[in-house]
């Protein structure tokens, strides 16, 4: 009887440690895939980043090229018009009038400053596409390395999580970036 009693305990102490064994093993393989789940949104988002800073740079570009063209000619005619009344003019009073009622009209010219700022932002938005586009590689880096690991690979492998396919960064010019933005 006692045998018995011995025996079932065993049963009992080997049926939990299985148990206990499977659901480790659950909980391992799918804490597996909630960490490639994570690392998979992370690469999504720096992909997405890219694309946000490239329609960035695209819709800014143009619009302040327009901008700044639309006050370079606004300079040229006020300008032209200050020369034209400098030669229409023979008295130096009525030079001197014109071009004091041309200044509190337009009191700065300043399209210097309109070209420092587009330079500025092309300069900010290339930098940012750059530090996006290498945030990228970092993520699918650590994205491949996790999915690669041992002995997560078995898991992921199963669960059907690949290994992503990307290239390094190429400084050529892509063929949306903005180009002959004064029509010159």
């Amino acid at each position: 009887m006692r045998t018995i009693k011995n025996n079932w305990k065993v049963a009992l102490i080997v049926a939990v440690g299985i148990i206990t064994i499977i659901l480790l093993g659950m909980f391992c393989i799918q804490s597996s895939q909630n960490r490639a789940f994570t690392l998979e949104e992370q690469v999504n988002t720096a992909d997405s980043d890219i694309k946000v800073q490239e329609k960035r740079r695209v819709d800014l570009v143009y619009n302040l090229a327009n901008c700044v063209k639309q006050y370079d000619k606004h300079e040229a005619e006020t300008l032209t018009a200050i020369v034209e009344n400098r030669g229409s003019t023979g008295d130096i009073e009525n030079v001197t009038t014109a071009i004091t009622a041309v200044s509190e009209a337009y009191p700065e010219l300043k399209s210097n400053e309109n070209y420092k700022e587009l330079m500025n932002e092309l300069s900010i938005t290339e930098n940012l596409i750059a530090e996006y586009r290498s945030n990228y590689n970092k993520q699918v880096k650590e994205y491949n390395r996790y999915i690669r690991k041992f002995p997560t690979r078995f898991f992921l492998n199963i669960l059907g999580y690949e290994v992503l396919k990307y290239t390094y960064l190429d400084y050529s010019a892509s063929a949306d970036a903005p180009q002959n933005l004064f029509g010159e």
